[in-house]
Order: structure tokens, then C-alpha cells, then sequence
């Protein structure tokens, strides 16, 4: 299936060394693109992308799913020593409620 650029995550940052807002794209971690403003800087991001798309395309790789396309499950396995599992439940047993719902509310 192919995506359009635009359906991807980016986050813009400004940074100072390069005196520039810098944009990345969360599915894709190892692009940045950088401008003067932050529309700038999401513009160029997008076309780097987008090229990214392509040439995957033609190579035959596999691309990266869009996080807002993405479907979840809402299953997060975690694993934690015996003495953090051990607190939770305590705690959960004191309020009532089970260990998923605890460690929900924390989150």
C-alpha cells in the first residue's frame, strides 16, 4: 500500500547549533530536514519523505505504516522484577482495584 507523505507524524524542533528548526519524522527516524521556520522546515521534511517512499517502492522494501493508520490493540506486555511486581499488587489490593487498572491510572 502506498502513503502519502502527509499522513505521517513530524515533530519540529528548533535547535540552536544549526540556527534552524529541524523536522523529523517519527516513522521514519533517521530523516531530518531543516528551514527557517517551522513550516519551512515541514515542507522539506515531507518531500524528503516522500522521495523515501519511492525509492522503498522501488526497491521492493517494506514502509513504514503511518502511527494515525495504525490499528492497536491496547496490549502493552511489561516485564518488571519480582519485588515492583510484588509492590503493585499490594498497592492495587489496597485500593481496590486490579493490577492492570492500578498501573493504568499511574500511566
Amino acid at each position: 500500500m502506498r502513503y502519502k507523505a502527509d499522513k505521517y507524524t513530524y515533530r519540529i524542533e528548533w535547535s540552536e547549533e544549526d540556527k534552524a528548526h529541524v523536522a523529523r519524522c517519527l516513522e521514519f527516524p533517521s530523516l531530518a530536514a531543516h528551514g527557517k521556520t517551522s513550516e519551512d522546515a515541514l515542507k522539506e521534511i515531507e518531500v524528503v519523505v516522500s522521495e523515501t517512499i519511492k525509492w522503498m517502492e522501488e526497491a521492493h522494501e517494506q514502509i513504514p505504516e503511518p502511527l494515525g493508520m495504525k490499528k492497536f490493540k491496547g496490549n502493552i506486555t511489561l516485564r518488571v522484577p519480582p519485588a515492583i511486581h510484588r509492590h503493585l499488587a499490594i498497592r492495587s489490593a489496597e485500593e481496590g482495584v486490579s493490577i492492570n487498572q492500578y498501573v493504568l491510572a499511574r500511566l
